[in-house]
């Protein structure tokens, strides 16, 4: 059997553990031993046979067609977002050989750095894993947490601090995690995916547990609450936006609805801050 990680297998054991016999219309008679569904179960299904299905949890299998990973995702009701990672799961090659790839740096396109110091409203650069690589000086201000150097994953489970800034704090981490799992798809080898899963599994059970459901989301805009210290509570759109020949780099920026409360505050937070520097680059002097 391949030493590859099982990914496939791994991610379709943990959504059948999360569906009921009671959503898919499975009488429950008796005492079930396991949580979810039973593997027959979902071979019956999907229409696969039990044996088949075994196979492919156990990685004996990992090249299910299209139209089997399709009735695994009906079956295991999963939306649009995740039906796409099973299928990423189900067309990724083994590698023939597996050596420890070198840890990749993240870097800034330097136009982005300015783009990111000139623009008037909270703005960071956010990598492939979640770290900060270039940040302006008001979105320091709305979390001093966000200053290159940091991970946003890190800072959202292991910093009281940075916990206390969201209201809805246990609803935030469970799409960050998520969206986490959806950006690094197959390329479970790289040593920053490594050293970053490790820590959080060691440091923080809440981690450990959203880690092992497998939920997967794409990252998208979205309207964030955070109780600032100085100025109360904010609320502000978050845009995420793909930047053009940086794979995986995220230009994210928040700005408050016209004419509201929290545009208000920020202006005052702005007017707080001295004149800003250029942005920290990943790589630069801290």
């Amino acid at each position: 059997m391949t030493d590859e990680p099982n990914l496939l297998g791994d991610y379709v054991r943990a959504r059948r553990e999360l569906v009921t016999p009671e959503q898919v219309g499975i009488p429950v008679v008796g005492v079930r031993r396991v949580p979810g569904l039973r593997r027959e179960e979902v071979a019956m299904l999907a229409g696969i046979s039990a044996d088949y299905y075994l196979r492919l949890e156990q990685g004996r299998d990992r090249n299910p067609s299209v139209q089997v990973l399709e009735s695994l995702a009906r079956v295991l009701r999963l939306d649009d977002d995740a039906t796409a990672y099973l299928l990423r799961l189900g067309a990724a090659k083994p590698r023939r050989q597996r050596r420890r790839r070198p840890r990749r740096k993240e870097t800034v396109p330097p136009g982005i750095a300015k783009f990111v110091a000139a623009l008037p409203l909270p703005s960071y650069v956010e990598g492939r894993y979640f770290d900060v690589l270039a940040a302006n000086a008001l979105a320091t201000a709305i979390s001093p947490r966000l200053t290159v150097g940091g991970n946003r994953l890190l800072d959202a489970f292991l910093d009281p601090a940075e916990r206390a800034l969201y209201p809805d704090w246990e609803n935030a981490i469970v799409g960050m995690v998520a969206g986490f799992r959806e950006a690094v798809g197959t390329d479970t080898d790289d040593p920053r995916f490594i050293e970053l899963v490790g820590e959080l599994s060691l440091a923080s059970p809440r981690f450990s547990r959203l880690w092992a459901r497998h939920d997967v989301v794409v990252c998208e805009g979205t309207t964030k609450c955070i109780d600032h210290p100085q100025v109360g509570r904010l609320r502000l759109n978050q845009e995420r936006l793909g930047i053009g020949g940086a794979a995986g780099q995220t230009l994210i920026v928040f700005h408050p609805d016209p004419g509201s409360d929290s545009a208000d505050k920020l202006a005052l937070l702005a007017s707080a801050i001295q004149t800003p520097a250029a942005p920290q680059r990943a790589g630069d002097p801290r």
